[in-house]
């Protein structure tokens, strides 16, 4: 029986990446002036305005909160509610303990050189081809059949419709890594017609919305919560880069075609509840790597500002960051 598979990408202009962006540059600028901040912040935004609640515990004193907005949705109405993070909290994580409970998954396969499934790689690729082009709200979506490319999906604000299947078609051409399943490919460019209306004026945004995006698509498991405007004393963040790192390393070390890893923790407790590792279907215990939320934020050097790109195109595709190399 064939295998197909698919994955979709969102520009960086998609309304909750923008909501992303927003929360990750706020979490950049405490981290700027105060690399122990403790930041949770969750941005919804719509039709204009922008709401931002969360919680801030930090030493910094020029974020501005109205020009981050500005630069990243434009001139729109914002309404915050930012309190500090509650003591309660705070004791279990000034001792060196997990932020929160959770499970984190990580995920490598040798399929590409950016250890992702090929379908998740190419979804990426023609997003942010597509956006050099056209710089606004847009969506791609490519399907697979035994790695072969089989159906391309495109939509994207303001690009004519014939223009943007000739950049499709252009862009396809120049994938080595995935070749036509068939004669024809199957294409579906701006499918409900030619659209100038989107971002905050056509829907809503919302802070971790896109968590099958932020990861590796659809048919890898998605563990903890959402990454965007949490600093690494969370380890549903800190510790999903940690999973991501460790099941790199195990490809590598073990030669494998694909790795799992799964990390699980409990409030105020540093050491995981589990830490395990599916290695091409054979479960292995990880070992050889400080797992505490403090020993996770020094190995992938994780206090300093460097969040908002991840907030664009996915958190496990680029190689500039640690835990992706």
């Amino acid at each position: 029986m064939p295998t197909f598979k698919t994955a979709e990408s969102v520009s960086p202009k998609h309304p909750d990446k923008i909501c992303d962006q927003i929360s990750d540059a706020i979490l950049d600028a405490h981290l700027k002036e105060d690399s122990e901040a403790r930041v949770a912040v969750d941005v919804a935004g719509g039709h204009g305005a922008v709401f931002i609640t969360g919680e801030v515990t930090s030493r910094a004193t020029k974020v501005d909160i109205a020009r981050i907005v500005q630069r990243l949705a434009g001139d729109v109405e914002i309404i915050e509610r930012i309190t500090k993070q509650s003591p309660e909290i705070a004791q279990g994580v000034d001792t060196g303990g997990a932020g929160d409970q959770g499970i984190m998954v990580g995920y490598a396969t040798s399929e590409t050189p950016e250890f992702l499934p090929l379908e998740v790689v190419l979804a990426q690729k023609l997003n942010k081809y597509l956006y050099e082009r056209w710089p606004f709200d847009g969506k791609t979506q490519v399907t697979t059949c035994d790695g072969k490319i089989h159906t391309i999906v495109a939509s994207f604000q303001h690009a004519p419709t014939e223009a943007l299947e000739v950049a499709v078609k252009t862009w396809q051409r120049t994938q080595s890594i995935a070749p036509s399943y068939a004669r024809e490919i199957i294409y579906h460019i701006n499918p409900a017609g030619d659209w100038d209306i989107g971002g905050f004026d056509a829907d809503a945004g919302l802070t971790g919305r896109k968590l099958a995006v932020d990861n590796y698509g659809p048919t890898i498991p998605v563990g903890g919560g959402a990454f965007s405007g949490k600093d690494p004393s969370k380890v549903d963040r800190s510790a999903a880069y940690m999973a991501r790192k460790i099941a790199i390393d195990y490809v590598r070390r073990f030669q494998a075609n694909e790795v799992y890893v799964t990390l699980a923790y409990a409030i105020g407790y540093s050491q995981p509840v589990q830490a395990v590792a599916v290695v091409d279907g054979r479960e292995v215990q990880v070992e050889g790597y400080d797992l505490s939320p403090l020993g996770i934020v020094e190995f992938l050097n994780l206090k300093m500002p460097q969040y908002e790109q991840t907030a664009r195109y996915g958190h496990f595709a680029d190689s500039t960051f640690t835990w992706n190399r």
